[in-house]
This record gives structure tokens, C-alpha cells and sequence, in this order.
């Protein structure tokens, strides 16, 4: 048998035994003997394997290992921190700079949600859904999602490389990429035809709901009977900051709720002195909007304020815990989850249209080290499909009486 066959089950026997002694200790199925019966069985798989396997196994070698999987199978934002990586993870971030990505890690390897316009790795030319295989020759897969994040983090102007797998390459490609310190951009707003008021909003970060209420002000003084909220590729921001979005649209009802096993319910409620827009409404997004701008899709799909066009969303929407651990090592744990107002999680769920409209994504080439970008096509750019069926539902819809 070859080694990496030996350390698989080995690491699965042991983040099997890990997960029921956990299950055990939670209290799961108390009063009576079920959930230890297993572990009889395991345990004598595992004394066998120590006195029959054709070498001396060191479990402790593989503990490691099974504890991030056990950490990770629970989902994405969970891990598992040695007492070196803790202590790393508890200076804080590596820089004041970025890549300019919201990554995740599904299926193992890190993975990019959505890019900061104009930031470093949308200038690279990656795109999201794109499979960062390793950070500085260390693969993703043996990083807990923390620490991922912690190493696209340095001081502005440094440098770390990527290895990049996409779909359409044979085989990854390293790209090099500058830090820097990125932004979300201003929101770019603008009268379309039929008196359409057009806000895309890259991102939620704090303060951002006054900028948006600012802008919905400007468009209506301009002329604006109606509005759209572009949501796509925004997966950046503060979950208040989603809330408050929401509530600038409705006068009343539940927007969101967050909830987890030791967290008692929190409702967020519309505040009526809030909300300053009731003109017709229809929400943009597609696979790369999450977190707080899911809570915006939600809470207007479902208390029926307007229409949510595009595909499902990521499903980004929980709150981690950090418990430290006796030999310095720690757990980072989700705690609560985020659920849309009628009860459906948003944590790798997302948000589903009630109006799908697909768009196809425009296909960027990776540039590796020391390529110059390519020059721009020369074909008309694809249509946006989703934006025009937006401006036809609300073209199809008469006019509410305008806000105060």
C-alpha cells in the first residue's frame, strides 16, 4: 500500500473516533449506550491496525490533519488552529494590503467569491469561482480558511504568488501579484430610459447605506419614478450594513434573523423612520453576491417589495466564534447563522430569483509573470441580459406615489 494510502485512513479512522467522541461528549442520544458502540468497533479497528499494519503507525502525525477536516467538514468558515497558527492568527492582519478578493473554501481548496474592481487580482485576470491551489508553494488544501485569508494579507507593494487552476486551463498557473490597498469603488448611479434610476453597488462596508440613501435622493431630484439595485459581484461589506440597505426600501416587517444552537434569536425589524424609497424596485445578482447584500435580496424578495433578477446567490451569512484551547491551540467556530425573513438559512443556500436570468461571464485570460495584459477585444461586448429584463419588468409596472 503507498504512504498517502496509509496516512488516508489513518487520518479518517482518527477524525472518525474525534467526530463520535465529540458527538458523545455534546450529550447526543444521552441515556443510552448507542453512541459508544461504534467506538468499540473503532477502537478495535484501530489496535489492529497498530499490531497487524506492516509498520509501526504514528497517530500523532496525522491528529493534526484529521482535526482541521473534522473542524472543516462542519463548513467552510470553521477551523481548526494549531498553537502555531494561533498564535499567528492572534497578531492579526499580516498588512494593511490585500489581493482584492472575498475567498471561501469549499471542497478543500480556497476558492475566489468576488473581486474589488480595479484591485490587484482582477487586474491579474482572475475571476471568480477561480480555485486558488496555493499560496507561496503551500497548498490551500492544508490551510484552514483563517489562515488562506491571513496570507493574502501583507504590507502594501509586497508580493506573493499564486497558483491558479481554472476550468478551461490543462494545469495551474503561478501568478505573482503586488499588494495593495484596495477600496470598494463609489457606487456608480444613473438615469436610464422610462425615468429608471440605476445604482450598482460593489460593496457594503460601513457607511455605506447613508451613500446609498444619498444616491436614491440624487436619482428621484433627477428624475428617477423607479429604481434598480445592482448586487452582482458583491460579496464585500458588514452584515448591519445589509440590513440597513434593506430597510431603506421597506417601512416594515422582518429583513433578517440571526440564530445558532447557543445564540438566542436576534430579529432585525424595518424601522419606518428609515426607509426613504417606495418606488417600484428590482434587485441584481448572480453566483458571486454574498453576504450583506443577500440580506438586501432576501428581505426584498420575500416581504414581496419587488423583484430579484438573475441566478442564486454564493451563500455567505455566519458569525464565528474563536475558543482557545488548553495546549495553545484554538477552534474557530460558527456560531449563528443568518436566515432570510421567512426562515430559510443563507450560509450555502444563498438567495434564489424569483425572476432567473443567466449571463454568461465575459472569459479573462490568466496573465502569469511578466505578461503584459492583452490588448482590449475588438467585439461588441455581451448584453446584459439580466439588467434589460430588469428594465422591463419595471417599465411593465406603473408608478408608485414617490416617497416624502
Amino acid at each position: 500500500m503507498k504512504d498517502r494510502g496509509r496516512i488516508t485512513i489513518l487520518a479518517f479512522s482518527t477524525a472518525l473516533t474525534l467526530a463520535l467522541l465529540i458527538g458523545a461528549v455534546l450529550g447526543q442520544d444521552r441515556g443510552s449506550g448507542e453512541p459508544y458502540r461504534p467506538l468499540s468497533v473503532l477502537s478495535e479497528v484501530l489496535s489492529r491496525i497498530q499490531t497487524d499494519y506492516v509498520e509501526d503507525p504514528t497517530f500523532s502525525k496525522v491528529t493534526e490533519g484529521a482535526l482541521h477536516g473534522l473542524l472543516e467538514s462542519l463548513d467552510s468558515y470553521s477551523s481548526y488552529l494549531t498553537p502555531e497558527e494561533y498564535k499567528e492568527y492572534q497578531k492579526g492582519p499580516r498588512g494593511e494590503a490585500s489581493i482584492g478578493a472575498v475567498i471561501t473554501k469549499r471542497y478543500g481548496f480556497a476558492r475566489i467569491v468576488a473581486l474589488v474592481p480595479g484591485g490587484p487580482a482582477q487586474k491579474a485576470g482572475l475571476q471568480p469561482w477561480d480555485v486558488v491551489e496555493s499560496v507561496d508553494g503551500r497548498p490551500t488544501q492544508e490551510m484552514s480558511y483563517a489562515e488562506a485569508v491571513s496570507r493574502l494579507e501583507g504590507p502594501p507593494g509586497s508580493a506573493v504568488t499564486l497558483s491558479v487552476v481554472r476550468e478551461q486551463a490543462r494545469e495551474p498557473l503561478p501568478i505573482e501579484l503586488k499588494r495593495e490597498a484596495t477600496r470598494v469603488p463609489e457606487i456608480e448611479s444613473r438615469l436610464l430610459e422610462a425615468g429608471i434610476g440605476y445604482l450598482r453597488v460593489a460593496g457594503l462596508p460601513k457607511g455605506e447605506t447613508e451613500k446609498i440613501a444619498g444616491k436614491i435622493r440624487e436619482l428621484r431630484r433627477g428624475g428617477a419614478k423607479k429604481f434598480i439595485l445592482d448586487l452582482r459581484d458583491n460579496a464585500l461589506g458588514e452584515m448591519e450594513e445589509g440590513v440597513g440597505t434593506a430597510n431603506l426600501f421597506l417601512k416594515r416587517g422582518l429583513l433578517a434573523y440571526l440564530e445558532g444552537q447557543q445564540h438566542p434569536r436576534k430579529s432585525f425589524l424595518a424601522e419606518e423612520s428609515k426607509a426613504i424609497a417606495e418606488e417600484p424596485l428590482v434587485v441584481l445578482v448572480n453566483d458571486s453576491t454574498g453576504g450583506p447584500a443577500e440580506i438586501v435580496a432576501a428581505a426584498v424578495l420575500e416581504n414581496h417589495r419587488g423583484d430579484v433578477v438573475g441566478v442564486g446567490t454564493f451563500g455567505i451569512g455566519s458569525i464565528q466564534k474563536v475558543i482557545p484551547l488548553e495546549d495553545g491551540s484554538a477552534l474557530i467556530l460558527s456560531v449563528a447563522k443568518y436566515y432570510s425573513p421567512v426562515g430559510k438559512v443563507i450560509q450555502d443556500k444563498g438567495v434564489t430569483p424569483n425572476v432567473v436570468v443567466e449571463q454568461e461571464r465575459e472569459f479573462v485570460s490568466l496573465l502569469g509573470r511578466d505578461e503584459a495584459p492583452p490588448a482590449p477585444p475588438s467585439r461588441q461586448p455581451k448584453e446584459d441580459a439580466p439588467l434589460k429584463r430588469a428594465i422591463e419588468l419595471l417599465k411593465a409596472q406603473e408608478s408608485l406615489p414617490q416617497a416624502a
